[in-house]
């Protein structure tokens, strides 16, 4: 995935029902703000965990809420919800909410980022379960979109290849683990460590990453 026409572009992977993913939103809208000029970035949905109708074990449950717990001592000022824990069946199914992102983005790229927040926020605020398709359907409404296009397209074989895309394309990039920042220019890629807490390492990583690129 060498990048022949010479622009940086920084590549955020990232899955909607990532709880990490959540944690790092304030700081990644900050880096956003203050990205380099010149670099584009780019957003890919990883896909965390395909489609499944069962519920979680109760040994998965208690990783996730320990994940949860983690956050909350590394990035403390985190909203996350646990009622979801008693309120819903979890399921280990992160490939719909993923879908309902690439389809809302289909009714215009404003909406990508719109959804993706809505998922984030009922499922860690308002224990709402994002694995439901009635759920995304509620929120496609809540956000805007049409909300009879929305669910066709969340089937459609067109959605279901773009995220088979997006998932192939961070596998080439070796990302096992969201979220994941990877810099790309016209010499390749290099990983940008993620920071949850504070956009200047993030930013002095991808400035120094632009100094390589334009060496001779």
């Amino acid at each position: 995935m060498t990048d022949t026409s010479g622009k940086p572009v920084l590549y955020y992977i990232h899955d909607p029902m990532c709880s990490w993913c959540w944690a790092m939103a304030p700081v990644l809208n900050e880096l956003i703000r203050k990205i380099p000029e010149g670099v584009e970035v780019q957003k890919l949905l990883g896909g965390l965990a395909p489609d499944t109708d069962e519920p979680m074990s109760d040994d998965l449950r208690e990783m996730v809420q320990s994940s949860w717990r983690r956050i909350l001592q590394h990035v403390p000022a985190t909203e996350l919800n646990f009622a979801f824990w008693t309120d819903c069946v979890p399921r280990r199914s992160t490939y719909a909410a993923c879908r309902a992102v690439i389809a809302a983005r289909m009714q215009g790229e404003h909406y990508e980022d719109a959804m993706n927040t809505a998922i984030q926020r009922a499922y860690y605020t308002q224990a709402r379960n994002p694995s439901d398709e009635s759920t995304l359907v509620d929120l496609a409404g809540e956000i805007g979109l049409d909300v009879e296009r929305f669910r066709d397209a969340l089937h459609s074989k067109g959605v279901r290849k773009t995220l088979e895309t997006e998932i192939a394309q961070a596998r080439e990039m070796d990302v096992e683990s969201f979220p994941a920042l990877v810099f790309r220019d016209r010499k390749g890629m290099r990983p940008i460590p993620v920071d949850y807490t504070d956009a200047r390492p993030m930013l002095a990583a991808i400035d120094a990453a632009l100094k390589k690129s334009a060496e001779a």
